[in-house]
């Protein structure tokens, strides 16, 4: 079996765990992980990027409202295009959002766009060394990548705890998380 055979294959089993939750639960945990909040001083003007929930991802607003709380501004990926890096628009809870290219919500071409200091990661899956399997694109990645030649960007995986696997087959590509954060829980995995 390939790498990218065992990727899909363990992605498949996180997400089907993740899309056994109920709607309760769901909410339960996005609440108690925004309670615990970022395991890191938020200091006034700094970038939080954050993303628009799909098929059954934890929900990183209330967290996102915390951390605004707390000074930060708020920004959401807009996907422009395969191959190119992620931009991040400012945003706040009560802004529109519009249908990006993949369907997603994310906010109008019009918006400042902003470079994140830290960076909320869906994923489908992550492992204890702060690997993650995401959605096979490559988008956070590469994007990663890219922006961590100007700065340092803290990238935090966000999911719920059954998202955990035993170990993600990581390939060169892929870039590590500084953290995961769970309903239960905050992985750290900064050296």
């Amino acid at each position: 079996m390939t790498i990218a055979f065992s990727k899909a294959d363990l992605r498949s089993v996180a997400l089907a765990r993740r899309d056994a939750l109920s709607d309760e639960q769901r909410a339960s945990a996005a609440q108690a992980m925004a309670k615990r909040g970022l395991p890191l001083d938020i200091a006034p003007g700094m970038v939080v990027s954050g993303y628009s929930p799909i098929r059954n991802e934890i929900d990183p607003a209330p967290l996102m409202r915390k951390l605004a709380g707390q000074g930060a501004r708020l920004a959401l990926p807009a996907v422009l295009s395969r191959g190119k890096s992620l931009a991040f628009r400012a945003w706040s809870p009560d802004d529109r959002l519009m249908l990006g290219p993949l369907g997603i919500p994310e906010p109008s071409p019009a918006a400042e766009e902003l470079i994140p200091d830290i960076m909320l990661v869906p994923l489908a899956a992550f492992d204890r060394q702060g690997h993650r399997i995401g959605y096979g694109a490559g988008h956070y990645d590469f994007t990663l990548a890219h922006l961590r030649k100007g700065k340092a960007i803290v990238a935090a995986g966000v999911a719920f705890a059954v998202q955990e696997i035993k170990e993600v087959p990581a390939q060169p590509h892929d870039v590590a998380l500084d953290f995961v954060l769970t309903e239960k829980k905050v992985f750290d995995f900064r050296s």
